[in-house]
C-alpha cells in the first residue's frame, strides 16, 4: 500500500500515528498491518505500555522455537547480530528464510518494534550488570560528549545494553530543581515546533500559498491535547516528559487564568465541592468516562490536565486506600464522606 493509506489503516490502531515518521510507518505496513487486521478480526485490541507475564512468556517461547528452527545457538546472536561479524551473514540468512519477525510477534498484538525492543531486554546479558559505578557514569558523559547519541557504539564501549546507557544517560542529565529560563523557552519553543508542524501538515491540503505564509491561529485545545510529550523532552533536554507536560500546563494555565490563584482560599474549597458534585453526577464507572474538557469549567478556564492534577491530589490525600478502590468507590467516598467536611470548612 501506498504510504497514505497505510498511515490512514494503520491510525485505527495507532492514535498517534500521524506523528510517526514516515520511514517508520513503512516498517510497519510491512510487519504490522497484517497482523493487527488479524487481531482485530479476533476482537483482540492493539496494546502498548508494560508487558505482561503472559506476554514476556510468549517471547520466550517465540524465541526458543526459533533458535529451534534455525539451529542458531544463542538468543544474543539472534537479538544482536552485529555482535558476531563473523556469524552475521549466515544469521541474517537464516532469519530471512525463516520469517524472524513473523515468528518473534506470534501471538502479541503489539508493534513488532515494542516486541523486538522487550525481547532485547530480556535476553540481553549486558542489562543484568547491576548498578552504574561512578567511573561508569564519568564514561558515560565522555562517550556520549564524543558519539552523541549513538546508543550502539556506546554500548559496545562499556558492555551494556542499549537501552541501558540510553536510560542512565537520561537519568544522568535530566535536572529536578526549579526550571530555569533558558528551559522554560526551550520547552516553549518545544512545544510551538511541534504544534506548527501538526497544523501546516494537517492544513497543506487545504490552505492557499498566501495563507501558509501567514501565522498559523491555533485552537486552544491543541495547544495541550495528544502532545508529542517524548518528542518534546528530547528538545528540552534536561527534563523528563512528564515534567515537561506539568510545566506547560502550569504555564498555559496561568495564561488562561491571568495568573489568578484559582485553586487558594476560599476559591479553592469550592472548586473541590464542584468537582466532586460534578464527577458523583457524571456517574461513570472508571476515569476513562470522564469528560475532564467539561469538567474544566468546574474550576475555571483551565487545562484539562490541571483538573486531573487537582483530582490526582484530592483522591490521594482524602481517599484511604485509594488504589484499592475502584474509580466509583473513590467519587462516592469523596462525595459521601469529604464534601460535607469541605462545605462546612467553606
Amino acid at each position: 500500500v501506498d504510504l497514505d493509506t497505510a498511515r490512514q489503516e494503520l491510525e485505527e490502531f495507532i492514535p498517534h500515528v500521524r506523528n510517526i515518521s514516515d520511514s517508520s510507518i513503512r516498517k510497519m505496513a510491512g510487519r504490522d498491518l497484517v497482523r493487527f487486521k488479524r487481531f482485530k478480526k479476533q476482537g483482540i485490541a492493539i496494546k502498548f505500555g508494560r508487558f505482561s507475564q503472559k506476554e514476556n512468556d510468549q517471547i520466550w517461547r517465540n524465541v526458543e522455537e526459533f533458535l529451534s528452527i534455525t539451529g542458531i545457538d544463542s538468543a544474543e546472536k539472534l537479538l544482536f547480530t552485529s555482535r558476531y561479524p563473523e556469524d552475521k551473514e549466515t544469521i541474517n540468512r537464516l532469519k530471512a528464510e525463516h520469517l524472524f519477525c513473523e515468528k518473534l510477534s506470534e501471538g502479541i498484538p503489539r508493534p513488532w518494534r515494542l516486541i523486538y525492543y522487550r525481547a532485547g531486554g530480556v535476553f540481553d546479558p549486558n542489562n543484568y550488570k547491576g548498578r552504574y559505578t561512578k567511573e561508569e557514569k564519568e564514561k558515560l558523559k565522555k562517550y556520549h560528549a564524543l558519539h552523541g547519541n549513538d546508543w550502539k557504539k556506546i554500548s559496545e564501549l562499556m558492555s551494556r545494553s542499549n537501552l541501558s546507557v540510553a536510560m542512565k544517560y537520561s537519568e544522568i542529565k535530566i535536572n529536578y530543581g526549579p526550571w530555569s529560563k533558558e528551559e522554560t523557552q526551550k520547552l516553549k519553543h518545544a512545544v510551538e515546533e511541534v504544534i506548527r508542524k501538526r497544523m501546516e501538515m494537517e492544513d497543506a491540503n487545504s490552505l492557499s500559498s498566501s495563507e501558509k505564509k501567514r501565522d498559523l491561529l491555533i485552537e486552544r485545545e491543541k495547544l495541550y491535547q495528544k502532545l508529542p510529550w517524548t518528542e518534546i523532552e528530547a528538545k528540552v533536554g534536561t527534563r523528563y516528559w512528564r515534567q515537561c507536560k506539568q510545566k506547560w500546563t502550569t504555564i498555559l494555565t496561568n495564561k488562561m487564568t491571568k495568573g489568578q490563584q484559582l485553586y487558594r482560599g476560599t476559591k479553592g474549597l469550592q472548586a473541590k465541592i464542584n468537582l466532586i458534585k460534578r464527577l458523583y453526577e457524571m456517574e461513570v464507572e472508571d476515569g476513562g468516562g470522564v469528560n475532564w474538557e467539561e469538567l474544566s469549567n468546574t474550576i475555571g478556564d483551565v487545562p484539562r490536565a490541571y483538573v486531573q492534577a487537582k483530582f490526582y491530589k484530592l483522591k490521594v490525600s482524602c481517599v484511604p486506600f485509594w488504589q484499592k478502590k475502584t474509580f466509583s468507590e473513590i467519587i462516592d467516598y469523596l462525595f459521601e464522606e469529604k464534601l460535607p467536611e469541605l462545605e462546612e470548612k467553606l
